[in-house]
């Protein structure tokens, strides 16, 4: 069986031709600048980078380019369209429309439409990507797979808002998370490494990256995580300000004369690591500047890595205990000095970091960095959004 997975983004298109027999990446590609000039499609393939330059006015003509390479006499890896069983459609938000992948249907596009609103920056543009594949492979059976879908075990008290009870029945507002395709592989890594059963585990994941989020997860099931009603809660990150004061956000508002929607883009795309620092939202560039004596740089850095301690030990108070941490993503995976910063001063809590296992930049391979006499062990994992969508989408078929 093989499986292909659509990340659609408002310009954006990434995807992986996925064979589940042995779970490799046969292909795998992006298309750039959709409906705006200069578009492109980066096609890798048996061993080789094929760049299309071409226009790409919409989704539909990207998907037919991607379909059209993955033929094609010399980058294609299939000989037709009829080795492509499914397609697995990777959504941000599902509300409490959805809890689980759920197969495409012309009523569940309507309730798409319905709940877009819940992820205003990714489900819109994720329905542009999915009603392309329907128009380009109307034969084919499709799955959305949500990112809040493993979040969706939290229990009430962990989920909902201290607001009114029917505001919340009547407009579902209430944390749902996001990662979670992430979150759940790294967590069933986890268990794999360990060569234990998920179920008997108590693991806290960190996805660390331009969004971050963290995840309690117990016997393999998410009880809390920090993101919220959208992805701009929990800790600080690289253009969002995560958890703030709703009556500072009005203040500012109020101050800068901006409108309520001037000020969401504020604390989405103009605030975080970008605005403590005012260098970059990039974690490679700051620890940079601050090791060149940047007091800003340093400060955005301090501020990330003690919003995450808060949220690990926070998270080992909801769980009861704990097994594992683990670190993922382009940050937990590849900034050596973000994953000590997190975990210093812990070692009260069975938590032992070995600095020399910790040096290192992600390759990705498993790597353990606790100590040999460390309680709590610490593993990073590079994660594979991709292969839990495939999955899921076979799994559902």
């Amino acid at each position: 069986m093989k499986i292909l997975v659509i990340n659609a983004g408002s310009s954006s298109l990434k995807y992986q031709l996925i064979n589940m027999e042995t779970e490799e990446v046969v292909a795998k590609g992006t298309c750039e600048r959709i409906g705006i000039s200069g578009g492109k499609l980066t096609h890798k393939a048996n061993g080789e980078t094929f760049v299309i330059e071409q226009e790409l006015p919409n989704h539909q003509e990207a998907i037919a380019l991607v379909l059209k390479e993955l033929v094609d006499e010399k980058a294609g890896v299939i000989a037709s369209m009829d080795e492509i069983d499914a397609v697995g459609h990777r959504v941000v938000a599902s509300g409490e429309a959805f809890t689980k992948t759920t197969l495409v249907t012309d009523e569940v596009m309507k309730v798409m439409d319905e709940i877009a609103e819940l992820a205003p920056l990714h489900n819109p543009a994720a329905i542009l990507g999915i009603n392309a594949c329907r128009a380009v492979m109307p034969e084919k059976k499709m799955a959305l797979v949500f990112d809040t879908s493993f979040h969706a075990t939290m229990p009430d008290y962990a989920h909902l808002y201290a607001i009114d009870y029917d505001d919340y029945k009547k407009y579902k507002v209430r944390k749902y998370g996001a990662h979670g395709t992430s979150h759940k592989y790294v967590s069933g890594a986890a268990a794999e490494y360990l060569k234990r059963d998920a179920k008997d585990l108590k693991i806290i994941t960190c996805h660390l990256g331009n969004g971050s989020s963290i995840s309690a997860v117990d016997g393999g099931k998410c009880i809390d995580t920090s993101m919220g009603f959208t992805p701009l809660a929990g800790v600080p990150m690289g253009t969002r300000s995560g958890d703030i004061d709703y009556a500072a956000a009005e203040f500012l508002c109020r101050k800068k004369g901006m409108s309520m929607e001037d000020g969401l883009a504020y604390l989405n795309k103009k605030s975080g690591m970008l605005g403590v620092s005012g260098v970059s939202s990039d974690f490679r560039d700051l620890t940079a500047a601050s090791a060149e004596g940047n007091y800003r740089a340093r400060l955005a850095l301090d501020m990330f890595n003690y919003s995450c301690k808060k949220y690990v030990g926070a998270y080992m108070a909801a769980l009861g205990g704990l097994d594992c941490v683990v670190f993922t993503a382009g940050v937990g995976e590849n900034t050596k000095s973000v994953r000590s910063a997190i975990l210093s001063g812990m070692e009260a809590f069975g938590i032992k970091l070995d600095e020399n296992r910790n040096d290192f930049v992600g390759d990705g391979e498993i790597h353990e960095i606790s100590s040999a006499d460390s309680k709590v062990k610490v593993l990073v994992i590079p994660t594979n959004e991709e292969l839990v969508i495939a999955r899921e989408t076979a799994e559902l078929l």
